[in-house]
């Protein structure tokens, strides 16, 4: 008699491990997964410059100021804000607002219109896909000939968009509101890398292009980015919160996940889908289990499970039901040398880890064996 039906005692990401890239808004990614259920390794990929230390910025500011552009494209709200903050902080921000007060603006999105506002400026218009596409058709549409536009660049790759503005006969002016830099201490990030090759993790995300592209190029440089590309091909999930954001990966070949809303919190929900969706779930002596990253349900119960005993078990759940000799387990033990007694000894730990013994058979002489149900009604992940 199965017990699926109870109540779980976990959360819906219970028993996954998620690595977490961002550098901005890393915690309230953090808690978001944490609160489901999820354990979370961070390595912020990138950092950010301070926009008031930005000497580029000052640059733009000072140039839009005494050339006022024709239409201002605001692309993030935190952007826009601080943009404002720091005019504020060198003395311009007065100047600055009174000449973005005759200026058309356009706002990628409801958040971005709150900053506007917020600043006293009325944006002329905001797509309702949030979409940086949409924003370019429309100023395509409407003619761009002769037009100075100001673009609030954001650390996210525009591809095709200021290409596209000056081949229809714009100006067009970036204003860098912040910049992305390499993170002062890479160790959390060769860390993530070295969980990700070693499989470690069940998925990545992203919230930025700059990040995901900053990850490849650190794994590039310790020679581990055809190993990274496989994981993330196969076996550790890539997830991004946008399609701009996948697209470092996208050129190097590798899907991605990416909810439809482009936020945190839908990113965290299409993760309590995904992730269970692609656990291994068995009929086994009368329980049902689900092998999930670091830890096992069994009958909705969550039971962590050491490393070694995870790799075992996912040794036996690749021939669900089938014996699978000594020798066999003890290649897939990390680092367990030549002595099958390390087997027998995780096995042990295995075992008491799950708190229901039977579910793993010992084969005298043979091996070891999942005691698969075959008649009850199960679905099998591929192997």
């Amino acid at each position: 008699m199965y017990e699926e039906e109870q109540r779980p005692d976990h959360g819906p990401l219970a028993g996954f491990t998620v690595g977490v890239t961002a550098a901005r808004r890393a915690d309230e990614l953090g808690v978001l997964l944490q609160r489901r259920g999820a354990a979370v390794l961070h390595a912020p990929a990138l950092r950010i410059v301070p926009l008031a230390d930005d000497s580029e910025l000052l640059a733009a500011t000072k140039e839009i100021i005494e050339r006022v552009p024709d239409i201002v494209v605001a692309t993030t709200a935190i952007g826009f804000r601080g943009w404002v903050e720091a005019a504020d902080g060198w003395g311009l921000g007065e100047e600055l607002l009174a000449r973005l007060g005759g200026v058309r603006i356009m706002a990628r999105g409801p958040k971005v219109k709150g900053a506007v506002r917020a600043a006293g400026l009325t944006e002329e218009w905001s797509p309702s896909s949030e979409s940086m596409a949409e924003v370019l058709d429309r100023l395509l549409e409407e003619g761009v000939d002769g037009l100075r536009i100001a673009i609030q660049l954001h650390g996210e790759p525009l591809p095709g968009f200021v290409e596209a503005l000056r081949e229809g006969g714009a100006e067009v002016v970036g204003v860098p509101v912040y910049r992305w830099m390499p993170p002062e201490d890479i160790t959390p990030v060769d860390r993530l890398l070295d969980a990700t090759v070693g499989r470690a993790l069940d998925t990545v995300t992203f919230t930025s292009a700059p990040a995901a592209a900053s990850l490849l190029s650190r794994a590039e440089e310790r020679g581990l980015l055809d190993e990274v590309l496989a994981a993330l091909g196969h076996d550790v999930l890539p997830a991004c919160v946008g399609p701009v954001t996948a697209l470092p990966l996208q050129s190097r070949g590798i899907d991605t996940i990416q909810p439809e809303r482009f936020r945190l919190g839908p990113l965290v929900q299409l993760l309590c889908q995904e992730l269970p969706a692609r656990a291994r779930s068995f009929p086994v002596a009368g329980h049902r289990v689900e092998i999930r990253g670091h830890a096992v349900l069994v009958d909705g119960h969550l039971k962590p499970v050491p490393p070694a005993g995870m790799s075992l078990l996912r040794a036996l759940s690749r021939r669900p039901g089938w014996v699978v000799a000594r020798a066999d387990l003890l290649r897939a033990l990390p680092g367990s040398g030549r002595d099958e007694h390390a087997v027998e000894t995780a096995m042990a730990r295995l075992r008491t880890a799950l708190g229901t013994p039977k579910l793993i058979q010992t084969v005298v002489k043979r091996g070891y064996r999942l005691a698969l149900d075959p008649s009850a009604e199960t679905k099998y992940a591929d192997a």
